[in-house]
């Protein structure tokens, strides 16, 4: 739902709340502070039946924004009306929230929920309009709602840096083997190097899980051992898993949260939830999990 003016976000919102409410669906409403106001003044006292949220907080981290809209539908009936927070962003996170819109379409395919994506013309990057026709299979316009022609399925998305090589690692890399019996020593070694290299302890046990999660899933699904690779870049401790015998059979990786019932499909989920970035790459027989985490302060 693009939009150009603080009137125009009402005229959007308020029926489709109102209307939302009237259905008996739960309600989430997801932007700045300022229109949650306006929002709550024009809905009167139905304001007290929606549940609001400010964007700057609930868009901090694109996966954990996509587990959190996963947890907010599962079993309910509800309207979503979500606005990320696109300005102060580096061209990486917006490419990861162009990506997470792509594949809320998946996450959320089960689930009894209807999600109006708001965009305010005024602030939102020309890169990010360009893929709303990409992302949303439906749009809104002056003429109502229509079927986007140019709607590609999340699994199917394709962005610019995807398929482009991993940069090798940086200076001072230390690379590890591992096999299932040094499993131990590989999560005390990473632990280890991130300490120090100046890491955030709050963090460590972050990368830490991320690392074991990864390894884990080589020795269980893969060649049964790698190696990791560690090194400092840009304020980032980036750590690379290569498995041999890896393969990306998910269309989707860790983007989709694993049923509570399913014995596989979180190591990946977990590292996308812990970690900043996660780059995988499949080449020559050997899979590459790439994390980044930031050190901290």
């Amino acid at each position: 739902m693009p939009y150009d003016s603080d009137e125009s976000f009402l005229d959007l919102a308020v029926p489709r709340v109102r209307a939302a409410l009237d259905e008996g669906r739960r309600v989430l409403v997801v932007t700045c502070a300022p229109k949650l106001g306006l929002l709550a003044d024009a809905l009167g006292g139905d304001a007290g039946l929606i549940d609001s949220r400010v964007s700057t907080a609930w868009y901090g981290h694109p996966y954990r924004t996509l587990a959190a809209y996963h947890e907010y539908t599962r079993g309910r009936r509800t309207l979503v009306i979500g606005e990320p927070i696109w300005k102060g962003r580096s061209e990486r996170e917006i490419s990861e929230m162009i990506r997470c819109e792509s594949v809320v379409n998946a996450a959320l395919g089960p689930a009894a929920s209807v999600m109006l994506c708001l965009y305010d013309r005024r602030k939102v990057p020309p890169t990010v309009l360009d893929y709303n026709a990409v992302n949303h299979p439906v749009l809104l316009g002056a003429d109502g709602e229509a079927a986007s022609t140019r709607f590609v399925p999340p699994h199917e998305l394709v962005l610019d840096h995807d398929r482009a090589p991993l940069p090798e690692p940086g200076p001072g890399a230390v690379t590890i083997r591992f096999t299932a019996r040094e499993l131990r020593r590989l999560r005390q070694s990473v632990g280890d190097y991130a300490r120090a290299a100046g890491m955030d302890r709050n963090l460590i046990t972050s990368l830490v899980i991320s690392v074991s999660e990864i390894a884990a899933n080589s020795i269980e699904h893969g060649a049964g051992f790698g190696t990791i690779t560690m090194w400092v870049s840009d304020g980032e401790l980036v750590c690379e898993i290569a498995d041999p015998g890896g393969a990306l059979d998910d269309p989707l990786p860790g983007y989709i949260p694993p049923e509570p019932e399913s014995p596989r499909g979180y190591g990946l989920w977990i590292s996308r939830q812990l970690c900043d970035v996660v780059e995988l790459r499949a080449e020559g027989g050997v899979l590459r999990v790439r994390l980044h985490l930031s050190m901290g302060s």
